[in-house]
């Protein structure tokens, strides 16, 4: 049987293969890079972005022995890896916050797209990034992997490698606190 074509096969497989052959994982890179930066760049600015993409695609081909081939997409994995290196960075996040409530601007600039949804930027307002600065380490990851990354429950619980019923109850904890904040600001 024919092994599919570099851009048609799924991420395990690639993975699988990059064992053997190390510039296959490129592929992965290249399918998943552009998405992790923009993860990164709206958590730690577009700075540190780059480092946060370049260390976790390190760490991901560094233990690529250990990806479980039965996962097929790379990106809950991808994304699990990013939210550990962004831990290591939780200072700078938590401090870009305190500055933009104080300031009332977002000191990190995101350009090349539009305005999303309340969530999709910080920008958007000072109760918004009050709120995601007040939520728990957890509960604020689980938030802005669905509402950022676009994870399903499932992908989230096994980016972070926590049961499902968690990734539900701190979801759930999140959103509550940032509609109790958003209501207390008046935009409720």
């Amino acid at each position: 049987m024919a092994q599919p074509a570099t851009a048609e096969a799924a991420d395990a497989d690639l993975i699988h293969r990059s064992l053997r052959n190390p510039e296959a994982f490129a592929t992965v890179f290249d399918r998943h890079a552009p998405a992790l930066h923009r993860y990164a760049a709206r958590r730690l600015g577009q700075d540190s972005a780059e480092d946060v993409v370049s260390e976790t695609f390190l760490t991901a081909f560094e233990h690529r022995h250990r990806y479980r081939l039965g996962q097929s997409d790379a990106r809950p994995w991808l994304y699990g890896i990013a939210s550990n290196v962004i831990g290591k960075r939780r200072r700078r996040e938590m401090a870009r916050y305190r500055a933009y409530v104080r300031g009332g601007v977002d000191p990190v600039e995101i350009t090349g797209g539009p305005v999303e949804d309340e969530v999709g930027t910080l920008a958007v307002n000072g109760p918004l990034v009050a709120a995601l600065a007040g939520l728990r380490t957890g509960d604020r990851d689980v938030l802005l992997l669905v509402a950022w990354a676009e994870l399903t429950y499932e992908e989230v619980a096994e980016a972070l490698n926590v049961p499902i019923g968690t990734v539900r109850s701190r979801l759930n904890r999140a959103r509550k606190k940032v509609r109790q904040a958003l209501e207390g600001a008046g935009h409720g």
